[in-house]
């Protein structure tokens, strides 16, 4: 069932991350993909609110975003700090 309170361009966005994840992303993904097995399900490529996260275990509130080059540059990391500010209100 669809969750009706993510933005279609959010979700859209998601699917597409999902399909392309970078060499990071992949290390970590099967690293992370195990825990479900214990009871942790971690999703990729999340849609939470108005962000697509890396990586989220929604019921421990535990977010995991892996850092390319482009948040080095100064509108990344304004990008990044919004970001943060929102997750963690």
């Amino acid at each position: 069932m669809p969750h009706t309170n993510i933005d279609p361009r959010t979700r859209s966005t998601a699917k597409h991350l999902r399909r392309d994840q970078t060499d990071a992303e992949r290390k970590m993904w099967r690293l992370l993909r195990p825990f479900r097995d214990d009871g942790i399900p971690f999703r990729r490529q999340a849609p939470v609110g108005p962000y697509v996260i890396d990586f989220v275990w929604l019921r421990g509130k535990l977010a995991i975003e892996v850092d390319g080059g482009q948040h080095n540059e100064a509108a990344g990391a304004m990008r990044d700090a919004t970001r943060t500010q929102w997750l963690e209100s």
